[in-house]
């Protein structure tokens, strides 16, 4: 028998770490040639590690959450054979965790022996008890027990040792015990209040207060979504722009739209036309479809509009893209927008496919919101929020009329785009939106 050690392997991005997400196997699983091992995260998207052996899974290289470098033991299996780590398989077993070690020591060194003390004064709170206990047991039913003062997170009920080990051996938390001695201590006379009385909130509302807490380790997605908001609110000065558009016309346009041509050409929804008015706006402005290098300082200006389009998938938000929307009629941007999303949400879009864009939509879609303040997808300069839509009286210089209106919220680097230019786009984004006959009118 022998050792083969896998290690991470080279993913391809020009990284030098990525962070495990997930292990498939555990210690003593028999594996086969291909069996997935584990996951790890870049910062584009989760990559799976297959085996390359089969055999017995020894070591782990670690747990979810830990960044481990290219290169680096990712995990040693037992093979038929020698393997391919002989250090690994003249080494000795594994010596007990840090934790048994260090219990061992104590117990070792004498310190375990101590614990027998509150035993001793458990012995001698008993005779102390009773002495109290024939006054007490007189007003015992009369009395109640002590007002429970709520504990702040991570704080320990205080009480003795005698009164802790008649807690436990009663079964009883101590945090739900209300405490009648200084500074909220819980006597004796609190835990037999509590054993006959039972909880103060119990009795008044017939329910248990919630006591527990739980820790949530942030891993994969979750933390490289944490680290690329921090990066942008931390690094981007934003200014937010909130502008009111009625869409009456380019919603009756889409009605008409999807009325002739659904069957054969699938749904539109008004995401299509956003994006057709931000190609046609970012015409006269290419300042807003760029990436800016801070380190560098430089601002690079891109021709092709490459969209990123958050969205809302199990693991978190993501943001797939759709490349070259300058090329595309609102019908192909709809079904790639539709394709990109399901691609998204099942966690198979690529790489390439969740990276590259040069500017952002966001929308909380059905849910919507009157207005929004969104954080740039950093390197970009600037993203283009979507709100709710909803039916509200507007005056035509006549009467009020319903119309169907939407905010449209904004945000910018103003690091490099300056107020005056932020509200030319917002306002060329209206227009558009308000007269979308002027989206399909070409130079």
């Amino acid at each position: 028998m022998g050792i083969f050690t896998i290690t991470l392997p080279d993913i391809g991005e020009g990284i030098a770490e990525a962070e495990l997400t997930e292990w498939n196997v555990a210690i003593g699983d028999e594996v086969q040639d291909e069996d997935v091992l584990g996951t790890v995260m870049t910062d584009k998207a989760a990559v799976e590690i297959p085996s390359t052996v089969a055999g017995k899974v020894v070591w782990l290289c670690g747990e979810p959450g830990d960044v481990i470098a290219i290169g680096a033991k990712f995990i040693q299996i037992e093979v038929e054979g020698e393997g391919n780590d002989a250090a690994a398989a003249d080494a000795p077993a594994p010596k007990a965790d840090a934790k048994d070690k260090t219990d061992d020591t104590a117990e070792a060194a004498g310190e375990k022996p101590a614990a027998p003390a509150p035993e001793k004064s458990a012995e001698k709170s008993p005779p102390k008890a009773e002495a109290k206990s024939q006054p007490a047991s007189q007003s015992q039913a009369a009395r109640p027990a002590a007002a429970h003062r709520p504990l702040a997170a991570g704080e320990k009920p205080l009480a003795s040792p005698a009164v802790r080990r008649r807690a436990q051996e009663a079964g009883i938390d101590l945090r739900r015990v209300g405490g009648s001695g200084p500074a909220g201590r819980i006597l004796h006379e609190d835990l037999d209040a509590y054993i006959e009385h039972g909880p103060p909130t119990a009795r008044q509302s017939g329910r248990m207060p919630a006591l527990g807490t739980r820790d949530v380790k942030v891993v994969g997605m979750r933390r490289r979504i944490a680290e690329k908001m921090a990066l942008s609110k931390s690094r981007i000065p934003h200014i937010t722009i909130v502008e009111e558009v009625d869409v009456t016309a380019v919603e009756e346009l889409r009605g008409q739209l999807n009325a002739a041509h659904a069957a054969n050409r699938g749904k539109l929804t008004l995401l299509p036309f956003v994006m057709r008015a931000i190609v046609m706006a970012v015409r006269e402005q290419p300042e807003m479809n760029a990436l800016y290098d801070d380190e560098g300082g430089v601002v690079r200006q891109y021709d092709a509009v490459h969209i990123g389009i958050a969205t809302q998938t199990p693991a978190g938000l993501t943001v797939p893209v759709a490349r070259h929307t300058e090329a595309r009629s609102v019908w192909d941007c709809a079904a790639e927008v539709v394709r990109l999303a399901e691609a998204a949400r099942e966690g198979k879009a690529s790489r390439e496919e969740l990276s590259g864009s040069t500017i952002t939509i966001t929308s909380l879609g059905p849910l919507g919101a009157i207005a929004t303040t969104p954080i740039i997808n950093h390197p970009e300069v600037a993203i283009v929020g979507i709100n709710k839509m909803a039916v509200r009286p507007l005056w035509d210089g006549k009467e009020f009329q319903p119309r169907k209106v939407m905010n449209i919220s904004c945000s910018f680097d103003h690091r490099v785009i300056d107020g005056w230019d932020a509200a030319v786009f917002v306002q060329k984004l209206k227009s558009l939106l308000e007269t979308p006959a002027l989206m399909f009118v070409e130079d």
